[in-house]
């Protein structure tokens, strides 16, 4: 299942039934899961730990030392978990001396041209459409979509379940369930089609929008919007994600709905 023409160092870790394509090159600390497919021109550097049945597809490099001039040679890692789908030229580097590691999680779609850099930690069931960029430091919840040509930059959250609309440049925390759009980035609704098919039913769901209406499109401060969200919307799990969230933005939370004078929004 491995080529002869493939070059791999006698000290990297291969797992049972992984075929790796012709000129494909596997550097010494490498350590790649069982059943997962290498690509011909994929490059796995230093660094890389993949977990199995992966699919890594031609051009791509995994584990590139960091574009980060704090990085002096640490040793640290790449860690992408399994069932992930790696394609075309996508650049993934390892981490600095700030967490000493990148992760991708489980069951993730990176298309094409994307890059991810240094010490950024992405959930699992996450998709990232082609060109989507990532600076470092930046942590993604499960189940996020980034479309096409998204760039988010450097010590963002984004929470879980979350929609960027494809162009969009993120330069503040995006709180979990929400859709967003427009530049500067706001909030445009919530994701009810994902959430959907997420197994979340329409209660669930009109408890996710009360409390963004009272957040973003009522016209209250952040503050006060914390305050009546406690005092009006009943406890559960969604609500208390959503405001912890919040109280722990370290960058601020993106801007709310707000009708521009030449658009007819529903």
């Amino acid at each position: 299942m491995i080529h002869p023409l493939t070059y791999i160092h006698p000290e990297a870790k291969i797992g049972k039934d992984v075929t790796i394509e012709p000129f494909a090159v596997v550097h010494k600390d490498v350590e790649i899961g069982d059943g997962t497919w290498i690509a011909s021109h994929v490059t796995i550097m230093d660094g890389a730990r993949i977990g199995s049945h992966c699919k890594i597809f031609p051009g791509a490099v995994i584990a590139a030392i960091p574009q980060d001039m704090k990085y002096k040679g640490e040793n640290t890692q790449v860690y992408i978990g399994d069932y992930c789908t790696i394609r075309e030229c996508v650049t993934i580097n390892r981490g600095t001396s700030d967490k000493m590691m990148t992760r991708v999680g489980n069951h993730c779609l990176i298309m094409a041209y994307c890059h991810i850099a240094h010490d950024c930690v992405i959930g699992d069931h996450c998709i990232f459409s082609n060109n989507s960029t990532l600076a470092g430091h930046i942590t993604i919840g499960d189940y996020v979509i980034l479309a096409g040509l998204v760039a988010v930059q450097q010590f963002v959250q984004i929470g879980r379940h979350a929609f960027i609309t494809g162009g969009s440049l993120v330069r503040k925390d995006v709180p979990p369930y929400v859709k967003a759009a427009r530049e500067p980035l706001s909030y445009v609704g919530v994701n009810s089609v994902g959430l959907k098919r997420r197994g979340y039913n329409i209660e669930k769901i009109n408890e996710i929008l009360d409390i963004y209406r009272i957040l973003f499109v009522r016209g209250y401060n952040v503050a006060q919007a914390i305050n009546i969200i406690e005092a009006e919307i009943p406890v559960s799990d969604e609500r208390d994600e959503i405001l912890t969230f919040i109280r722990e933005s370290g960058r601020g939370i993106m801007r709310g709905f707000t009708r521009r004078s030449n658009e007819d929004m529903p």
